[in-house]
């Protein structure tokens, strides 16, 4: 599964918590200053951005740090505090880096490229997307005041929106207060950090020295603009406290909202708005390419022409306004958008699968599907994939684990055949899901795979990318290494006196204000 468990993890249910009281100790905190409490998911593990892959620290420090890319509202990638894009050479080894002029750090001094370099160091070193990076690095130095350059061992061209993926982020921080583990929290963003009271709130303080960018607002690019004065954090762990907070007022938004609370939060209307933000993620099922049943290319398109994904996701989800049968990995209007192979999407058909997989030479082996009810969603899909194979002669068995042991039995190929899981959806293909990288469980490695990956890879030119990932798309297709079960939503909610707010996969307050 992805990094970004604590985002999706109440997607059907809530976990066990007290409630937090949120009222006047809160509100006496800014007496004649405007503050959101923002009602989030748990307390945060940490507040160092760079050392986590949890996308709850990303949705509160991206406000205190910035990075040198980011994307706008199409997915595109854009410079935030780069002047523009990187200058990259002809073999797509060396990227030169210009820096914006006059960015102030929190500490009022300007941002230069050693600020830069040391930070990028830092995040290769603590990082798990870092270290990946760092693999590809053969140099990294300041070669001016503003200007920095990247040298990689060879062409990668997933080194930009790996410096721009908000989790985890490659974030940039005032080089005298790098350490490990961090003491101050120094960045260029348009709030910085004020105070941490742990199981409480942390509480970010507009920077009145911050440096915006000129472009319109696009996504998580361009002018950024702290309007009200406080940003206050405050960890609710119960799911249902935060409906009932967002209900009674108490929250300004209210983050990850169970499903079932959607009709509630409707017929509030006028005290709270239902918040929907699609394609934040999407349900796959891992094949295990190495041993089992499933190691036959031939078997797994069989599978792959049993299993309806439409159906699963109905049986997840529920409300057809949360979930998106669509098997293009990448939605409309995305750079990386293709119907390559799509064809063979949520065929459902038994009659057709049985015989294929005559033909494959299966013959009546166990298909042991392994999945977790600490993700209902997860579970639910995998009952019906049990009865569609089934209905095609497949031997198909469920068990069910807790997802800590499904973690742990994932890794033995003697194990399991098909296992279900879940990720975010990143605007980049090698963010996710692992089974495109090297060694993650499933097994997949093909001549094909390794082709077709190389080329997408090593194309330096964006605009050229999305063509070469529909031919990764087709071999997904071909090989069935996995299957991409479509696309699911999140709910949340927010109070009708913030205004500006767009739902986003980590949400942002920057450009938000509050009805007077």
């Amino acid at each position: 599964m992805s990094h970004a468990d604590d985002r999706r993890r109440v997607l059907k249910g809530a976990a066990g918590a007290t409630a937090v009281a949120v009222g006047a100790p809160l509100a006496a905190l800014a007496q004649g200053k405007s503050a959101l409490n923002l009602a989030m998911v748990a307390e945060p593990p940490t507040l160092d951005v760079q050392s986590t892959p949890a996308d709850l620290v990303c949705i509160i420090m991206q406000h205190v740090y910035e990075t040198l890319y980011t994307f706008d509202a199409k997915a595109n990638l854009v410079p935030m505090l780069a002047e523009a894009l990187p200058k990259v050479s002809a073999d797509g080894k060396l990227y030169s880096i210009a820096l914006r002029k006059g960015v102030k750090l929190h500490n009022g001094r300007e941002l230069d490229a050693e600020d830069v370099v040391g930070s990028l160091k830092r995040w290769m070193e603590v990082s798990p997307r870092g270290k990946s990076v760092s693999a590809q690095v053969a140099g990294l130095a300041a070669k001016g005041p503003l200007a920095v350059e990247i040298a990689l061992k060879n062409a990668y061209a997933p080194l930009i929106a790996q410096l721009a993926m908000p989790s985890g982020m490659a974030a940039i921080m005032a080089r005298e207060t790098l350490a490990q583990p961090l003491k101050e929290f120094v960045g260029t963003g348009p709030y910085q950090f004020k105070e941490r009271r742990p199981d409480q709130y942390v509480l970010l303080a507009r920077f009145d020295g911050y440096a915006a960018r000129k472009e319109p607002a696009s996504g998580y690019g361009g002018k950024r603009e702290a309007v009200v004065d406080e940003l206050r954090f405050v960890p609710v762990p119960n799911a249902n406290t935060r409906v009932e907070g967002a209900l009674a007022g108490q929250f300004h938004y209210a983050d990850l909202l169970p499903i079932e609370a959607l009709a509630r939060l409707e017929k509030a209307s006028g005290k709270v708005v239902p918040l929907l933000t699609p394609s934040f993620g999407f349900p796959y099922l891992v094949f295990n390419t190495k041993e089992g049943s499933m190691s036959r290319q031939a078997v797994r398109k069989a599978a792959q022409t049993a299993i309806g994904p439409g159906e699963m996701l109905a049986a997840g989800f529920g409300d057809t306004r949360f979930f998106i049968p669509e098997g293009n990995h990448f939605p409309k209007g995305t750079p990386f958008y293709s119907d390559a192979g799509t064809a063979a999407y949520n065929e459902r058909d038994a009659r057709k699968a049985k015989a294929q997989a005559a033909e494959a030479g299966y013959k009546d082996e166990p298909v042991r599907i392994l999945t977790s009810r600490q993700y209902d969603f997860h579970y639910n899909m995998a009952l019906i994939m049990a009865e569609q194979l089934k209905r095609a002669g497949f031997k198909a068995e469920l068990n069910v684990v807790e997802w800590a042991t499904l973690l742990q039995r994932r890794a033995d190929p003697k194990l399991w055949d098909i296992y279900i899981t879940h990720s975010g959806l990143f605007p980049e293909p090698m963010l996710s899901p692992p089974q495109l990288g090297d060694g993650a469980p499933g097994w997949w490695s093909s001549p094909a795979k390794t082709q077709a990956l190389a080329a997408l890879n090593q194309e330096p030119n964006p605009a050229k990318r999305g063509a070469l990932w529909g031919k990764v798309q087709q071999v997904v297709y071909d090989e069935v290494p996995y299957v991409h079960v479509g696309k699911f939503a999140s709910l949340s909610a927010r109070s009708p006196a913030l205004e500006g707010y767009a739902p986003h996969t980590y949400p942002f307050f920057w450009n938000t204000s509050l009805k007077r």
